[in-house]
């Protein structure tokens, strides 16, 4: 997408849900800004409403801050990191599991991801009565609006539980405030959502379109969901169908993945989409803040000297397999070259053992700025293979799919077998499994994914590092926001917190 994509309709904020005042002068359709009487009435309306909806993916509430502060620093392979004391001290509660209602990135997960749902909800209401409008248009509006619904719901859902289910505007503040729906019929929802949207959108897009939401993204996300609930023979089904489509294959190193060139390349299903240009400390603008954020700590790497943030956890370093190309891509260690020839050092500020989350620096590209133009991957095709193979167990498929991944991961060729890396015929099943959720951990590390693995297999209350923080049995869920509870008295809160 285009900056334009990304930025329009800021306005769309400002339509009001709630209609009222009967008096004439205030009926009257203003001619000088945009409201609900005057959108939502040609085929640009239809595509500026659902690029809104898109726009909360790139801010706080999801990429830009709340989800790798819950996926990475609330997991096993990362802790807070940065300057000591009370610096991050909203990751510090998520990594110690010590999480108050007040934390401001729950607040933030869930008020993004609710802002997203309900500009969705207005595409899916207003949209399909716009009569100027080319049918193929208006279908894409609707399956884009249903993705993006069904992936904020899909975030929502396995961070809280239970979440209020809004699937039209309200126009009363008592169809806002409802209670939560059960998590079942939440995933319902999603796969509705989901399904219907792969018969609408196209397979590719070119120019300007490129990243909005494919088919195949759809498919992809689909797959992950059934995975998330168990449902095996549909996750393997929709992977199936990605990795056979012939629209995706992977790079040969892993680390072309996450080069600014290769942006919406071709293992890509689905990316956050982001361009630097905004010389100021803001979660919200169109950079990616993991440049800095990420960056070692005071060493000058990127524009404001780097944050460090989101520290490798030793045994998660230790984990790497020799030979594994993955973990040169994904951390700094002691000993690495910087692009101006230093190196980094045994020990940084936050970081004791010297490790930094690598997997998203662009060093100094443009001095003016601190955000990074990097895009998120969302979606991509290895991600497919390892659901595949999750979902397929030691089967030829299932051992075929894994080993592809892991052929990569130490630069072999993909189609090769090789005998000192493959996983072998006539594992078990058990240990198929724990082996295809050991290579997601590497494979998909600082993607924003580790804390809904463990969470999903089990893994979050039997890992003897996050029993040493204090992990509890409530932790599987995190608390809702208190402003939330305490504007919505139909809103319980979750046990435990």
């Amino acid at each position: 997408m285009t900056i334009l994509h990304k930025c329009a309709c800021g306005a769309l904020l400002g339509l009001s849900l709630l209609s009222g005042c009967g008096k004439k002068f205030l009926e009257e359709t203003p001619n000088d800004q945009i409201t609900d009487a005057n959108f939502y009435k040609s085929e640009q309306d239809a595509i500026q409403a659902v690029t809104a909806a898109y726009s909360e993916l790139a801010k706080g509430g999801q990429y830009n801050y709340a989800l790798w502060g819950i996926g990475d620093i609330g997991s096993d392979i990362s802790y807070t990191g940065g300057g000591g004391g009370g610096d991050g001290i909203e990751q510090q509660q998520l990594d110690n599991f010590n999480i108050p209602s007040t934390n401001p990135i729950i607040n933030r997960l869930w008020g993004g991801s609710y802002i997203g749902i309900g500009r969705a909800n207005i595409v899916l209401q207003k949209v399909p009565l716009i009569t100027n409008i080319n049918p193929a248009i208006k279908n894409r509006c609707l399956g884009e609006a249903e993705f993006l619904r069904a992936k904020y719901y899909f975030d929502l859902v396995r961070v809280y539980g239970d979440v209020p289910l809004l699937t039209v505007p309200p126009l009363t503040p008592a169809e806002v405030n409802i209670a939560r729906t059960p998590a079942a019929q939440v995933y319902t929802q999603i796969v509705n959502d989901l399904t219907d949207a792969i018969t609408k959108l196209p397979a590719t897009y070119s120019g300007d379109d490129i990243g909005r939401a494919t088919k195949w993204a759809a498919a992809g996300l689909l797959a992950k969901v059934y995975l998330t609930q168990g449902n095996m023979s549909g996750a393997a089904q929709r992977a199936s169908e990605v990795i056979n489509s012939g629209q995706y294959s992977l790079y040969p190193n892993y680390g072309d993945i996450f080069k600014i060139a290769n942006d919406n390349g071709k293992e890509s299903l689905f990316e956050v989409q982001y361009v630097s240009g905004r010389n100021e400390y803001t979660f919200d603008g169109l950079g990616f803040v993991g440049n800095e954020f990420f960056g070692p700590r005071g060493q000058g790497i990127v524009p404001q000297g780097g944050y460090g943030f989101n520290i490798p956890e030793n045994d998660f370093v230790a984990g790497y397999e020799t030979g594994d190309q993955r973990r040169d891509v994904t951390i700094w260690k002691p000993g690495d070259v910087y692009p101006d020839g230093r190196k980094q050092p045994a020990s940084l500020p936050g970081s004791p053992s010297g490790y930094g989350c690598k997997k998203w620096f662009i060093g100094k590209t443009d001095t003016r700025v601190w955000d990074s133009g990097l895009n998120i991957k969302v979606l991509r095709l290895a991600e497919m293979y390892l659901i595949l193979a999750e979902a397929s167990g030691p089967t030829p498929a299932g051992l075929d799919a894994l080993n592809i991944v892991r052929r990569r991961s130490f630069g072999l060729p993909l189609a090769t077998p090789s005998a000192a890396h493959d996983i072998a015929a006539g594992i078990s099943a058990s240990a198929f499994k724990t082996a295809v959720w050991r290579e997601r951990k590497y494979e998909l590390a600082f993607e924003n994914d580790r804390w809904f693995d463990m969470k999903r297999t089990g893994e979050l209350l039997t890992s003897p590092q996050l029993l040493a923080k204090g992990v509890k049995p409530n932790n599987v869920v995190l608390p809702l926001p208190q402003t939330e509870l305490d504007v919505n008295p139909n809103l319980k809160q979750n046990p435990g917190y």
